[in-house]
């Protein structure tokens, strides 16, 4: 065979996007699911734990999930604050993956916990803190070379805008860590409901971010298709720009007050400058008393709402309940795009389901 025949096929070949295996990447929730495939487009597909219609508050790990963790080359997921449940897991099955806490990373707005049932007397509804000090994406005091759990050395951070050292132990006993940890009681689970709210993949800003991120840490793991990846985080930045500004023009026609079943949803308040009355659930899902139950009717009652919000994954009882005697909308809201189908599209496509909810919620 001619030596120039045999350049051409060497140059075709080096040219393939992809020469080594894949990687095999594993996310917690759909939404960091959406996002890593977002980034993987043309490469691979990532595996999920927390499977559609479960809450990640409380669930119970598969033997399938246990086999994809003990493969993975990298783990992207929340973090503690968001599923505790998970973390022994991690250390147990994954300690040879990049691991990554998404709501931990440079750059990552954080808002505080709302324990109040009504939002307008607790104080927090916008106490919001990005990138706990850092101003770019720089790993360069990061080792990814004893996998400390984190994907990260993530000493920098304890003495970030909030103080986690409620977490540093995270307050769960792994021990005896079985992988079953669904059904586990909410209402007494070890947290304070104090630290940072972990519903932050309803920030856009967020989003974006987390793709940079996402692109960085496959990069360093599959330099090969390092390109494809900083490609599509960019395409997805621009995708989620896209959304946002169709979903403030979409809200800037609403009105009126709501209420939410739990108090998931104030990073897309916070990004979309829309404001809940209050939540008849605290944000980890746990079931409220009596007391707030009471409450939140009154405050129904009082400001005269138009709308509550129920979510595919709870008991809509409680949402009967508050609402009982009044004139209210109900409307089925999901934090985790339930419906929406897996794939490179589906955080943005869960940005305007929510826009579409909120719409539906506030407009008479």
């Amino acid at each position: 065979m001619p030596k120039s025949v045999l350049s051409a096929l060497f140059l075709s070949v080096s040219a393939l996007p992809v020469l080594a295996e894949t990687p095999r990447v594993v996310a917690d929730i759909a939404p960091v699911q959406g996002l890593v495939a977002r980034v993987m487009a043309g490469v691979g597909e990532p595996d999920l734990l927390v499977p559609p219609g479960a809450s990640p508050h409380g669930h119970s790990l598969k033997p399938s999930d246990a086999r994809a963790l003990s493969s993975a080359d990298a783990v992207f997921w929340i973090g503690d604050a968001l599923s505790p449940w998970l973390e022994g897991s991690l250390e147990e099955l994954a300690s040879d993956a990049h691991v990554v806490s998404l709501l931990e990373a440079p750059g990552t707005l954080q808002l505080e916990f709302r324990n109040g049932a009504v939002f307008a007397a607790d104080g927090h509804d916008d106490h919001g803190h990005d990138d706990h000090g850092h101003d770019d994406h720089s790993h360069d005091d990061h080792s990814h070379d004893d996998h400390n759990h984190d994907g990260h050395d993530h000493a920098d951070h304890d003495e970030h805008a909030h103080d986690h050292s409620d977490h540093d132990a995270h307050g769960h006993d792994h021990g005896d860590h079985d992988h079953s940890h669904g059904g586990h009681d909410h209402g007494d689970h070890g947290h304070s409901h104090e630290g940072v709210d972990p519903h932050a993949w309803l920030a856009p800003q967020n989003g974006k971010q987390w793709l940079a991120l996402i692109a960085e840490e496959l990069s360093e793991i599959d330099p090969a298709n390092a390109e494809i990846y900083q490609s599509n985080a960019l395409a997805g930045q621009a995708e989620i720009d896209a959304v946002v500004e169709q979903v403030k023009a979409d809200l800037s026609q609403t009105q009126g007050e709501f209420v939410v079943f739990h108090d998931a949803y104030q990073y897309f308040e916070h990004s979309f400058g829309v404001s809940t009355l209050g939540a008849i659930s605290l944000a980890d899902a746990s079931d409220p008393s009596v007391a707030r139950i009471a409450e939140i009717r009154d405050a129904i009652a009082e400001a005269n709402v138009s709308c509550v919000f129920s979510e595919p994954q709870f008991n809509p009882g409680l949402v009967a309940t508050v609402a009982e005697g009044r004139d209210v909308k109900s409307v089925v809201i999901d934090p985790l795009g339930t419906e929406i189908a897996p794939g490179a599209s589906f955080y943005t496509d869960l940005l305007t389901d929510i826009g579409a909810d909120f719409v539906e919620c506030l407009s008479r």
